[in-house]
């Protein structure tokens, strides 16, 4: 083949690019134009270094998606911005004196020019970075306006702090005890932090999960992590000191089997209690060590327990008994309020603790264990009340589960309560690269907030970013010391930053209005996009960013900002692309880089391959060797392309069915089949890989019908490779657009979808191949409803098959009506 028909995606590709550039071609108007909106996005990238084919799956996927519903007839809105604070960078300028904000610049830049290498279908007149005043002034906005609504408050707490990063990290940073990003054992402290009320929250949280379209795996893990239970909290008294203690029990049909007493090493009173006691220094010891241990450790039923008493003792409210306290690291901060009533009678984890420490079990549920033991304990079972009170002794579980929460609530010892897993979202960070916290400190007045008309509070250049103990920005005294607000004596600016999940929380509502200097947005264009209709990322951050985005969301739609409750109303969790069995890494050695991929195939070979290699929802092993199949069939759908277009005929209409030769009529079956397979798979589900897999058998025919018959009606083959290159565009958009303006002279993305003709859907005949352990050796058009004995029948009379079954012996026979017969041989 000549020259001519050379496939180059080097020439090809950045000349596509540059129309659209020029042209502003994927920018969306906010004005309502009477089509269907529709506002697909993909989280919001941290910009660092160089983005693998791993990374590029998601883009791929996103750009797929507005390709098909823009040319579907909808108004879509794509954009794209950075989630630009946070560590990474932070660490970087300590590393190497570069200061955050020009090394995170430098890889924004990069991740410009690698997106648009992609021919990726952005609005970039909506992209934005957090780290820019102009964004961050409106998430300093967000913070004020939870913070005059009681959504924001400053407390003393004790919280996870992480020696290596030096910061506050949110419970769900520390993953088995260490830090999510240093791996370093978390340290305990208490200090006074600022946090969003989500726990206000849990409740909708929960409830409205069954609003969206959202993998159901996600949902789950979203309740489990709120982790709602219903019980009862019931006081307990420290006579000594004269406090309180509340504990969340689900069964407070055992309270009157409760023999001990255990506070999480976690938990803030715990050295307070030991004090004068005797017991200070093993307590103090004892906690220190169950702090480096991991909770899942911690959790475990099989693990020997261990605690330390505390001296002290509390009052069971049902009964007065005086029951012993301890310390013990087999109870957790994170469930109920840190400190249980021990029932070793009813539960395995206080029994074994009650066989270490030598201390009364009492058995208060009747039954028989499931080995029909009716001695053995601890019982978990459901029976009647024994050994309880004559009020309650004889009910069932569930009978006395009511009367007692009455009883509780009518003595004043408790009441029904409803306890969550969840905490409040600590958002105070000790770092320098994040988005200052709008608050001054005065003397006098105490914790004012920054007034809206001086918002951004700007984050200074500093030289040292290295935290100690504090924020680096404490020792920036010139923007530090400043005056109140509300009095105007002097006063100091919190030198605490944002959580940058705060950043990622609300970045979607801004991408709707992003120029608008006059507000974070304007609430009529909001509502002309919002909610995402479709959100797509990583299941990784199926409790962070999503938990936080929709607590965000509903926090300003109650307080009018918004009139939508749920921030994204469908999400597709993307799988992972692996090398050599594992996930992309450099310390793995198994990176693939998307740029390399570009240099040596072309975008559209590396978009086309990522979306071939499986269901896009499940991991997916990189190949090689099967990414230069790809780049080898859309050089081949690109020769046909511009060989057919220098060929007889114009344009890409169909032509008549009705004065074609029974051949072109199956081209044209095959090219309706194609538009109503992709169209399915695209409408109805992410079926990507599918997709490309119908049309590649289309260009399969296409090729056949050009270099075997010879005789092929030029017409429908202009129309079968037109279809092709329509149907491929939203995975390979250059080359797609190439051939598709070859052919016709027209813009591919301006073309609306191509829709199936029912008519050719119908057919009476289908071709059928014939193959002998999985090579094509013959086809034949039979009757499309022909069972799997005549087709069998029709494979074994094929004169092409027979000769390579001379001398073997047929192991099997597969046949798949419609399709194809594979006879399996040996010999």
């Amino acid at each position: 083949m000549s020259t001519e028909y050379r496939y180059d995606p080097k020439e090809i590709e950045p000349r596509w690019q540059q129309v659209w550039a020029d042209e502003r071609t994927w920018e969306v108007s906010n004005d309502a134009d009477g089509r269907e909106k529709s506002y697909v996005l993909e989280m919001l990238p941290y910009p660092s270094g160089d983005l693998h084919v791993g990374h590029a799956k998601n883009y791929m996927v996103g750009d797929a998606v507005a390709h098909f519903q823009r040319r579907t007839g909808r108004r879509v809105l794509h954009p794209m911005g950075y989630d630009a604070f946070g560590l990474p960078a932070e660490n970087h300028a300590i590393k190497t004196g570069v200061h955050p904000r020009v090394s995170t610049e430098l890889a924004i830049k990069s991740f410009q020019e690698q997106f648009r290498s992609w021919g990726v279908s952005i609005d970039w007149s909506r992209e934005l970075s957090t780290c820019e005043p102009e964004y961050y002034r409106w998430t300093q906005w967000i913070f004020l306006q939870l913070f005059h609504a009681g959504l924001a408050y400053r407390k003393a707490a004790t919280v996870n702090w992480d020696p290596v990063e030096e910061t506050v990290l949110a419970n769900e940073q520390v993953i088995d005890g260490r830090g999510e990003r240093s791996g370093a054992l978390v340290e305990v402290r208490h200090l006074e932090q600022w946090f969003f009320r989500i726990t206000d929250y849990a409740d909708r949280l929960v409830d409205d999960l069954e609003t969206i379209d959202w993998p159901e795996n996600v949902k789950t893990m979203q309740r489990n992590w709120i982790g709602r239970s219903e019980g009862a909290e019931v006081s307990f008294r420290c006579e000594e000191l004269g406090i309180d203690y509340p504990v969340f029990t689900t069964r407070p049909d055992t309270l009157f089997g409760a023999t001990f007493f255990v506070m999480a090493p976690e938990h803030p009173d715990v050295e307070r209690l030991a004090a004068g006691t005797g017991h200070e220094d093993e307590v103090r010891e004892y906690v220190n060590r169950a702090l480096t241990t991991d909770k899942e450790s911690r959790g475990d039923a099989e693990r020997t327990k261990t605690g330390v008493p505390l001296g002290r003792t509390v009052t069971n409210p049902v009964n007065g008994e005086q029951l012993p306290m301890f310390v013990a690291d087999y109870v957790l901060m994170e469930y109920g309020t840190g400190a249980i009533m021990a029932v070793p009678g009813h539960d395995q984890r206080d029994y074994d603790f009650a066989q270490v420490f030598g201390l009364p079990v009492r058995r208060v549920v009747d039954g028989v264990n499931e080995d029909g033991d009716a001695e053995g304990l601890p019982f978990t079972g459901d029976g009647p009340l024994v050994n309880s009170h004559p009020d309650f002794d004889g009910l069932s579980k569930a009978e006395a589960l009511e009367a007692i929460v009455r009883w509780l609530d009518r003595e004043g010892k408790g009441q029904a309560s409803t306890n969550y897993r969840l905490r409040d979202w600590l958002l105070s960070r000790q770092r320098y690269w994040g988005c200052p916290i709008p608050i001054v400190h005065c003397d006098t007045c105490g914790v004012v907030p920054v007034p809206e008309d001086q918002l951004p509070v700007i984050l200074p250049d500093v030289e040292d970013y290295k935290p100690k103990g504090r924020s680096p920005l404490a020792a920036a005294t010139d923007w530090v010391n400043t005056s109140c607000p509300r009095c105007g004596a002097d006063a100091r600016r919190e030198t605490d930053t944002m959580d940058t999940f705060v950043d990622s929380s609300w970045y979607f509502l801004r991408y709707c209005d992003a120029r608008n200097d006059e507000a974070a947005w304007d609430p009529e264009i909001l509502k002309r996009w919002a909610p995402v209709d479709q959100y797509i990322g990583g299941v990784e951050h199926a409790i962070l960013h999503l938990l936080y985005a929709r607590f965000f969301v509903k926090a300003l739609a109650d307080l009018g900002h918004l009139d939508h409750q749920e921030p994204f109303s469908r999400l597709f969790t993307q799988g992972m692309v692996t090398k050599d069995g594992a996930k992309m890494s450099k310390s793995k050695g198994n990176v693939v880089s998307a740029t390399g991929m570009v240099d040596t195939y072309g975008a559209d070979t590396m978009r086309t391959y990522v979306l071939f290699i499986g269901p896009p929802e499940q991991d997916a092993e990189w190949s090689d060797t099967s990414v230069e199949g790809m780049h080898r069939f859309l050089s081949r759908l690109w020769r046909l392309g511009a060989q057919v277009a220098d060929g007889p005929g114009r344009g890409a209409d169909q032509p008549d069915p009705e004065a074609l030769a029974e051949q072109d009529v199956e081209l044209l079956r095959k090219a309706h089949w194609a538009i109503d397979k992709v169209t399915n798979d695209l409408a109805g589900r992410f079926g990507f890989n599918t997709a490309i897999a119908a049309v590649m058998e289309l260009v399969n025919d296409v090729s056949r019908a050009v270099n075997e018959r010879g005789d092929a009606e030029p017409q429908a083959l202009r129309f079968a490779l037109a279809t092709a290159a329509s149907l491929i565009f939203p995975f390979a958009p250059h080359a797609s657009t190439d051939i598709y303006h070859r052919l016709t002279a027209d813009r591919l993305w301006e073309q609306p979808w191509p829709a199936a003709d029912s008519e050719l859907l119908e057919r009476d005949t289908v071709e059928v191949v014939f193959q002998v352990n999985g090579k094509v050796r013959d086809r034949a058009t039979v009757p499309a409803d022909a069972s799997k004995d005549e087709l069998e029948a029709l494979a074994m009379a094929s004169g092409k098959v027979g000769v390579h079954l001379d001398g073997k012996t047929v192991v099997k026979v597969i046949v798949v009506p419609g399709k194809l017969v594979n006879i399996a041989v040996r010999g």
